[in-house]
């Protein structure tokens, strides 16, 4: 296990501690301290604003290409340093160390990708030349909040934060409570590459620091995470049409398989969709719908026999485990309460959910057939909890996979192509995947999705569009004279 991580604010340029009460964030993998400081008081987030409240007019009048310079710096640090910052996410969240040495290079690679976002999206251009000239520019909010996730404590507000500093936004971020280190780390590679003091600025804390942040002077609201503060956020500024609000928020998401000739493969697919990273990603299948009779039976068969042979274990175990802790004892108890209420509910334990030992985070995939249970509330279950639905034809699967009040992600697995076509056709989702695990999102196309799983502002390659607004002119180099013929002008 690695050394507990202290660190304060970061405000103006320099780190300093918070003066708000001390807290903790827990190691889910060990049970230990992995990082300690005080919180961000209403005082110090009001000062982190006021930072990037003045920061602000010389940060978006510094040429583009100034500060593509310096980000591509901080792209450099964080591929030198990778392996630490992966080493930290996983002593921070508990995910295997394979998956946080891929997240630290999604962290590095989001710089480029955004460049390319920016340029292609967004940037200055001309729509239209002659005497009058037309153009279309982009410009900065001014400060915006970001708010993280505990899951990607780096990856997901790094791809908040990149694209908004290259539209000439200064931010001030606030991690997650549960992993604050990775944040802090990510912050201080970009000073060390030379982003000006007061352009990026960190709150550590958990809701009574994101509320003061909420409540100062900002421009824009960037949050990644559930739905229920999503919600919160919304409402906050339903009637300040100034702010501008992203939300990538969860979902209750659909997996469709249907006939395919190699169950295996399929069965791979569903346990990536469903338990990678411990159920923990927004885009986690949580319901999957077969077919009611043998061959839907046959394919949970294969389903479950592979299941019961992933590894479940620490960071970094020998074998690697295919899965870590949930983030907390307590969501692996939630987890495990969850379950109980659905069997309670008439659901069928295909596989039981169960804690590995009282106070611990590391919990088994559970499984759960739900065909004949009453009413289950539409919810997104935060972890390794399947649903399973058995429906009579492809018609009813499709309307199953649509009875959500989400619509992040969904996918397919069929050889069919025409049962392809009629379900990207008919599903509701930001992100529709065919024969591939709906946790797969390519970092070149837009994230996000629709009903409480966002508000139709995705992010990933489409950051860029709500990091900057456009602004249409018509230019010329000199006035032009009313014609001696004007129509309604007296001669």
């Amino acid at each position: 296990m690695g050394e507990v991580v202290k660190n304060g604010l970061f405000v103006d340029g320099r780190w300093r501690e918070g003066s708000g009460p001390p807290f903790r964030s827990i190691n889910p993998a060990a049970g230990a301290v992995s990082f300690e400081a005080r919180a961000a008081s209403r005082e110090d987030a009001a000062d982190a604003v006021r930072a990037a409240r003045g920061a602000y007019p010389k940060w978006a009048l510094t040429p583009l290409q100034e500060r593509i310079a310096i980000l591509e710096r901080y792209r450099d640090v964080i591929n030198r340093d990778a392996e630490k910052l992966a080493r930290l996410i996983s002593e921070q969240t508990g995910k295997p160390f394979w998956e946080t040495k891929t997240e630290s290079q999604t962290v590095a690679a989001k710089v480029d990708i955004s460049i390319r976002a920016y340029r292609e999206r967004t940037g200055t251009k001309e729509t239209a030349t002659g005497a009058t000239r037309g153009v279309l520019r982009h410009k900065p909010h001014g400060v915006a909040a970001v708010l993280g996730p505990f899951n990607f404590p780096a990856h997901l507000p790094n791809g908040h934060i990149v694209p908004a500093l290259l539209a000439g936004n200064t931010v001030v971020f606030k991690p997650s409570e549960l992993a604050p280190g990775p944040g802090a780390f990510i912050v201080g590679a970009m000073a060390e590459a030379g982003v000006p003091a007061g352009v990026v600025n960190l709150l550590h804390g958990g809701r009574e620091t994101g509320e003061a942040l909420l409540d100062a002077d900002i421009d824009a609201v960037f949050f990644t995470g559930g739905y229920r503060t999503g919600l919160a956020i919304h409402k906050k500024f339903v009637d300040r049409l100034d702010v501008i609000t992203a939300l990538e928020l969860g979902g209750n998401n659909p997996l469709i398989w249907w006939d395919t000739a190699d169950l295996d493969a399929a069965a791979f697919a569903v346990v990536q969709s469903a338990f990678l990273t411990s159920g923990q990603r927004c885009t986690c299948a949580r319901r999957l719908i077969v077919p009611d009779d043998s061959r839907g039976e046959r394919y949970l068969d294969a389903l479950h026999r592979l299941t019961d042979r992933l590894i479940v274990g620490a960071p970094f175990d020998d074998p690697e485990p295919f899965m870590g802790p949930v983030i907390s004892a307590k969501a692996a108890e939630g987890l495990e309460r969850a379950f109980d209420m659905l069997i309670e509910q008439g659901g069928e334990a295909i596989r039981t959910i169960s804690v590995q030992d009282e106070n611990s985070a590391f919990v088994s995939p559970g499984i759960v057939d739900l065909t004949r249970a009453g009413a289950v509330p539409d919810e997104e279950q935060f972890g390794p909890l399947l649903q399973v639905w058995r429906v009579a034809d492809f018609d009813a699967a499709v309307a199953r996979a649509n009875a959500t009040r989400f619509g992040l992600s969904a996918g397919l697995l069929s050889d069919d192509s025409k049962k392809w076509e009629a379900f990207l056709a008919r599903s509701r989702a930001g992100i529709v995947n065919w024969n591939r695990q709906t946790t797969g999102a390519s970092s070149a196309a837009p994230f996000g999705g629709v009903g409480l799983s966002g508000n139709h502002r995705p992010s990933a390659y489409y950051a860029a569009d709500y990091c900057a607004f456009p602004v249409a002119s018509m230019e010329a180099e000199s006035l032009v004279n009313m014609p001696a013929d004007q129509v309604g002008v007296k001669r």
